[in-house]
Protein backbone atom coordinates (compact mmCIF):
# COMPACT_ATOMS: atom_id res chain seq x y z
CA UNK A 1 0.00 0.00 0.00
CA UNK A 2 2.63 2.47 1.30
CA UNK A 3 4.46 1.79 -2.14
CA UNK A 4 1.58 2.60 -4.26
CA UNK A 5 0.77 5.62 -2.54
CA UNK A 6 4.81 6.91 -3.11
CA UNK A 7 4.46 6.29 -6.38
CA UNK A 8 1.71 7.64 -6.82
CA UNK A 9 3.14 10.94 -5.24
CA UNK A 10 5.95 10.60 -7.59
CA UNK A 11 4.64 10.55 -10.64
CA UNK A 12 1.94 13.49 -9.50
CA UNK A 13 3.94 16.43 -8.04
CA UNK A 14 5.79 17.24 -11.13
CA UNK A 15 2.24 17.31 -12.90
CA UNK A 16 0.95 20.05 -10.04
CA UNK A 17 4.46 22.09 -10.47
CA UNK A 18 4.04 22.23 -14.30
CA UNK A 19 0.31 23.61 -13.84
CA UNK A 20 1.02 26.00 -11.38
CA UNK A 21 4.58 27.24 -13.71
CA UNK A 22 2.15 27.45 -16.51
CA UNK A 23 -0.48 29.78 -14.59
CA UNK A 24 2.26 31.78 -13.40
CA UNK A 25 4.20 32.18 -16.91
CA UNK A 26 0.45 32.89 -18.58
CA UNK A 27 -0.12 35.62 -15.88
CA UNK A 28 3.15 37.02 -16.25
CA UNK A 29 3.00 37.45 -20.21
CA UNK A 30 -0.32 39.11 -19.79
CA UNK A 31 1.51 41.56 -17.86
CA UNK A 32 3.48 41.92 -20.29
CA UNK A 33 1.73 42.26 -22.84
CA UNK A 34 -0.71 44.94 -21.53
CA UNK A 35 2.12 47.38 -20.33
CA UNK A 36 3.53 47.10 -23.77
CA UNK A 37 0.19 48.12 -24.91
CA UNK A 38 -0.28 50.56 -22.56
CA UNK A 39 3.08 52.14 -22.92
CA UNK A 40 4.80 51.36 -20.00
CA UNK A 41 7.88 49.61 -18.39
CA UNK A 42 7.51 46.42 -16.63
CA UNK A 43 10.05 47.45 -14.29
Amino acid sequence: MTEILLSAYVLVWPVIVAGVLFVLVRAFLREIREARKDGRPMI
